[in-house]
């Protein structure tokens, strides 16, 4: 069977123009002689404002409820898109989480695929031409709805492709991956090829164009993602393996982090069993710290990591289970900050970045500094963002 599965995006199938749009490229690929899997988030910034909506009634959701509410959007996109393409003449049918058997973990709001009924969609695949499956969800064996987390639809695609031993299509309104996002900074190259690796390290650090966890499936089960534009024809970028990559860059990339808050905890007794029950605790609260710093001054123990600024709350109500009884110690916030990144599997054996990164950056103020094998992060204030992309970009010709 030749068949792929697509994945189109929220802007994607915004209004019932933009549907009978998406079902037209999907015509297309149909004529083509394929069979077709289209995997679609909600309808426009729907997730939103269900999500809004719900913190009407409470500033703190039941994560079942709020599941329950979200998984709604999906099935009203995926419904409509079905019918445009039975109205082009073709066979279709929709098919929400129960339908298809996506099975999850129990996390509400940020559950993990486990298993598709793999049967039951080919079997439907063989008598239409195409099914289009709500992404963002699935269900717990117990048959709970639950949903994936930000990103989720991307997940849901390429876990699919994987499953199904299929090529995975990617399309929202972009028409690629970029050096740099576009909208930073309007001059940035679309990357052809990019490495698993270095997506992996971008989408973590900050680019929007696909989530972290859809690229770790790609990797895992050497799946070629396809990222391109639903409005025009233009070539988009394909996320491989590095080895299929003639030339690597020693920069391929530069990603920003908003709303990064910079986080003291200080007066904290020498004890590193104590930190180690600090960092389980924010791990257990589902908090991801960054670019951590201990400091031990003698006496005490000083401990700095970055965090998005919305987690504060959560941060503190974890803190005070640490510390309970311990009355001397002290937590500080400075906010305001975004974190900036460049990454490319160049730097593995590239010499020169990190000097290259500081002469791009010597005219901007730097709070901290991280380093991984294929990437530099920085911690800077966000009134210079503007400024250093700009010198990032023409340092390392973004």
């Amino acid at each position: 069977m030749k068949a792929v599965v697509q994945k189109y995006g929220g802007s994607s199938v915004a209004s019932a123009e933009k549907i009978l749009n998406v079902a037209r490229q999907i015509e297309k690929k149909i004529k083509k002689g394929y069979k077709l899997i289209i995997v679609v988030s909600a309808m426009g910034k729907t997730t939103d404002g269900l999500i809004k909506l719900a913190k009407e009634i409470t500033s703190n959701p039941n994560p079942r409820e709020l599941d329950m509410l979200l998984t709604t959007g999906e099935q009203i996109s995926v419904s409509l898109l079905s019918m445009a393409i039975q109205s082009f003449g073709y066979k279709s049918k929709s098919l929400n989480a129960f339908q298809a058997g996506i099975k999850t973990t129990e996390n509400f709001n940020e559950a993990k695929i486990k298993s598709f009924n793999k049967k039951r969609i080919l079997t439907l695949l063989k008598s239409n031409d195409v099914l289009v499956v709500t992404g963002f969800q699935g269900i717990t064996d117990e048959g709970e709805l639950t949903t994936l987390g930000r990103g989720g639809s991307d997940t849901s695609a390429v876990a699919l492709a994987a499953a199904l031993g299929f090529n995975c299509e990617i399309y929202s309104d972009v028409a690629g991956i970029y050096t740099i996002d576009p909208r930073l900074h309007p001059g940035a190259k679309k990357i052809k090829n990019i490495s698993y690796d270095e997506m992996l390290e971008m989408a973590s650090l900050g680019a929007k164009v696909l989530h972290s966890r859809s690229v770790e499936i790609a990797k895992k089960f050497g799946i070629t993602i396809y990222c391109g534009s639903t409005f025009s024809d233009e070539e988009g970028s394909y996320v491989m393996a590095g080895s299929k990559i003639i030339e690597q860059p020693s920069v391929t990339g530069c990603s920003i982090m908003e709303n990064q808050a910079q986080v003291f905890i200080k007066n904290i007794p020498v004890d590193y069993n104590l930190i180690k029950k600090l960092f389980e605790k924010v791990a257990l609260e589902g908090l991801n710290v960054d670019m951590i710093s201990i400091i031990n001054t003698g006496n005490n123990l000083e401990v700095s990591f970055t965090i998005v600024e919305e987690k504060k709350k959560h941060l503190e109500a974890a803190l005070k289970k640490v510390f309970r009884g311990l009355g001397k110690w002290q937590i500080v916030y400075h906010t305001g900050f975004v974190k900036l990144s460049v990454v490319g599997i160049g730097m593995r054996s590239g010499i020169g970045v990190a000097a290259s990164f500081f002469k791009a950056m010597k005219k901007i103020p730097i709070k901290l500094v991280t380093t991984s094998e294929i990437a530099i992060s920085c911690l800077i204030e966000n009134q210079y963002k503007p400024e250093a992309v700009k010198a990032i970009a023409r340092e390392f010709k973004l």
